[in-house]
């Protein structure tokens, strides 16, 4: 298995500099994310403090980003990362099923702004998981029900409707959805996950609903649930200057690690943490 230098997740400005930066260092990179770029810039209207870009279209700066990355041959891998795993000397990456390897973790997820829900921490590992193609061997030919934040989380529930008996799928957005025949479709705010004599049941203001495992599909995970032990205030990570973490070689950049949640700051701090990154690892190529 390759052991890159540096796995960077996710796709926001400071994820792409991060990318960019470590690249001119000629770091072997695993680049995590989503090819559409943030779903924050691809929406924005228009950004006027980035420097080189004036009144740029969200849409336009993350186009911008993708014709980048391709022009210095740095491809994004479009999985969702489960968990984080320090081993010594080297970090796993579980990605569905398969697991990842880096010496050195950068995280720009971004800041996870939705609060968890009554019993989902609880629960967590105990029927409750954030990673469906990781998890969903665990429930073949049982219940699933899936609470998704966005519409790209429509995958992961087609994904389960081919393994489970039963797919309950509650879409915290308005779009309408895509999903296969076999999916039932519940437009319920869930107001919390409960613990049932056999299973779980997912708890809205019109009932609860059977299911064997809930899967809670964010566009990012909480970065304490991401990586074990990493320090924590609050929604965002702790960092010194150089984007160092608590961990050894993890590193953080971006409106994960606080406001002001502006792009041009969290492009700088990804091209801090890629920087700091990579003399982590000359460093320990030394020792």
């Amino acid at each position: 298995m390759e052991r890159y230098d540096i796995a960077i997740i996710g796709t926001g400005p400071a994820g792409v500099s991060a990318a960019l930066t470590a690249k001119n260092r000629n770091k072997s990179i695993l680049l995590l994310g989503s090819r559409q770029m943030s779903e924050k810039v691809a929406k924005a209207h228009e950004i006027r403090n980035y420097p080189g870009l004036p009144f740029v279209k969200g849409e336009d700066l993350a186009a911008a980003f993708r014709d980048q990355l391709d022009r210095m041959e740095i491809p994004v891998m479009e999985s969702r990362i489960g968990a984080v795993y320090a081993m010594g000397d080297y970090f796993a990456l579980q990605a569905g099923e398969e697991m990842l390897e880096a010496k050195t973790v950068i995280l720009a997820t971004g800041v996870v702004m939705a609060k968890t829900l009554p019993g989902e921490e609880e629960l967590l590992g105990r029927g409750v998981s954030y990673c469906a193609t990781c998890d969903a061997p665990l429930y073949r030919g049982r219940r699933a029900a899936v609470i998704g934040y966005s519409p790209r989380e429509e995958a992961e529930a087609a994904f389960l409707a081919g393994v489970c008996s039963k797919v309950t799928y509650f879409p915290m957005y308005a779009e309408n959805t895509d999903l296969p025949e076999t999916v039932e479709v519940i437009r319920e705010k869930p107001e919390g996950i409960l613990k049932a004599e056999t299973g779980l049941r997912v708890k809205t203001a019109a009932g609860e609903y059977p299911a064997d495992g809930v899967f809670v599909l964010r566009e990012a995970v909480a970065p304490g649930q991401l990586v074990p032990g990493l320090e924590t205030d609050g929604p965002h990570v702790k960092v010194n200057r150089r984007m160092e973490t608590n961990l050894p070689g993890v590193f953080a950049c971006g409106d994960l690690v606080g406001t002001p949640y502006q792009y041009v700051k969290a492009a700088g701090e990804g091209n801090i943490a890629a920087i700091s990154a990579a003399a982590y690892i000359d460093k320990k190529a030394k020792e």
